[in-house]
């Protein structure tokens, strides 16, 4: 069949309005831009962004005032915008994470406003010193395991720090840097510098309180990071801060570092200095986990030990109840995965969730809340911290019985046949 020359252009003037109806379709508006689906090329150069200040005592507009005046693009990042309103100088503008029903999603997704290739994470107070975020870029890019450059704001040096995240452990743990200023996190006030496609990248690029959540996560993933002795100034101090406001800003924070580290699925950091803050659960709270099945709790399944708040429980609880039984006379020992435990590590098993006693039938009686237990008896062993509890006096020979041969060489989870040691961890 052939067209005609009416035919053709019928065909022709079809296609074009159908083309233009499709473009109209795709804008969000009227003379309206086509929506984004990946973020734009990044250029050459550095955003800063300023993410971690509070809304009711800050120094923003002069952080921004003094590196947009560089000049470099600035970005100040909130969940909602500061109030009392922060005046920002030309160059610098407000970013919204929050989604709003009156506002387009892309609006709120910050890779989608940073366009240079790097961007540096500036803390509250910081002011520019012209050329060194320049030196910082050269450092990134020297082309070592360097994924992050820090230097710090004020006069105070940054104390570099070494940092093994453990998630099967639920923990993070802090000690001395390595050599050569290689540093797992740092200490004191920094200007953070990385690129912008590692940034955003991360799981939780801007959660607060910003390094530290960029510390953990870089970790996770063995980058390096790299610190200049080169400052940036620090604002002159201000005023004091009114108790209120102090008190105000050390509830947010803390708050923040324990929303933080939920979301990081960390429930204990162990400091530098050996002090540790603990995330996870107590007596006043429900426990970490919920009713487990075929011997084997959820968090097993998804790669993760027993949470160290409910370990402690567990070894707190232990102490407790041979206390208890031996105030009442009641012949006790070790049992099971507890005496597993004690024989191959000292301590409870790091994936176990319960303790096992055993105690005479006879001696039930002598604690009310013990009248109708059943078990059977012998020897002892003593833990790390030295604490005494029974145990059959040929603990070895007693676990191969229960366990089969090679038991307290040979780990492996409660239940094999649901999740082997080793598999997919």
């Amino acid at each position: 069949m052939r067209l005609t020359p009416c035919q053709a252009a019928l065909a022709g003037a079809i296609g074009l309005n159908l083309l233009l109806l499709y473009c109209a379709w795709l804008r969000p508006g009227r003379g309206g831009p086509p929506p984004r689906c990946r973020p734009p090329r990044e250029a050459p150069g550095v955003t800063v962004l300023l993410r971690d200040f509070e809304d009711f005592e800050n120094d923003v507009a002069g952080t921004a005032r003094s590196f947009a005046a560089l000049p470099l693009p600035v970005l100040v990042a909130a969940e909602a915008a500061p109030y009392p309103p922060v005046p920002l100088p030309a160059g610098a503008r407000l970013l919204l994470l929050r989604p709003a029903p009156d506002r387009p999603p892309r609006d709120s997704r910050p890779e989608l406003h940073v366009r240079t290739r790097h961007v540096a994470l500036v803390p509250d107070g910081a002011r520019a010193r012209p050329g060194l975020l320049e030196r910082m870029r050269a450092t990134l890019e020297a082309g070592d395991d360097a994924r992050v450059v820090a230097a710090p704001v004020g006069t105070e040096p940054l104390r570099c720090l070494g940092l093994r995240v453990e998630l099967r452990e639920w923990t993070a743990r802090y000690g001395p840097g390595g050599p050569g200023g290689a540093c797992g996190a740092v200490e004191g006030a920094a200007v953070l510098l990385l690129r912008t496609r590692d940034l955003f990248n991360l799981s939780f690029p801007l959660a607060r309180p910003l390094p530290t959540a960029l510390f953990v996560q870089a970790a996770l993933r063995g980058w390096g990071l790299r610190v200049l002795p080169e400052a940036f100034p620090a604002a002159p101090p201000a005023l004091p801060a009114s108790p209120h406001n102090r008190w105000k800003a050390e509830s947010l924070a803390g708050a923040r570092r324990r929303r933080l580290m939920r979301e990081l699925g960390i429930k204990r950091e162990v400091l530098a200095d050996g002090r540790e803050r603990w995330y996870g659960c107590g007596k006043d709270t429900a426990r970490c986990f919920g009713t487990v099945h075929a011997r084997t709790p959820q968090y097993l399944l998804a790669g993760r030990w027993t949470p160290p708040c409910c370990l402690r429980a567990l070894r707190e609880t232990a102490r407790h109840v041979a206390e208890a039984l031996e105030a009442a006379g009641v012949r006790y020992w070790l049992e099971g995965g507890s005496l597993l435990g004690a024989v191959r590590l000292r301590d409870v098993i790091p994936w176990d969730y319960d303790v096992d006693l055993g105690i005479y039938r006879e001696d039930a009686g002598k604690c009310r809340w013990l009248r109708e237990v059943e078990a059977a008896g012998g020897g002892a062993v003593e833990d790390a911290e030295g604490f005494t509890a029974m145990a059959p006096n040929n603990a070895r020979a007693f676990l191969e019985l229960k366990f089969g041969p090679g038991a307290v060489e040979n780990p492996e989870y409660p239940n094999p046949a649901v999740k082997r040691l080793g598999q997919g961890d």
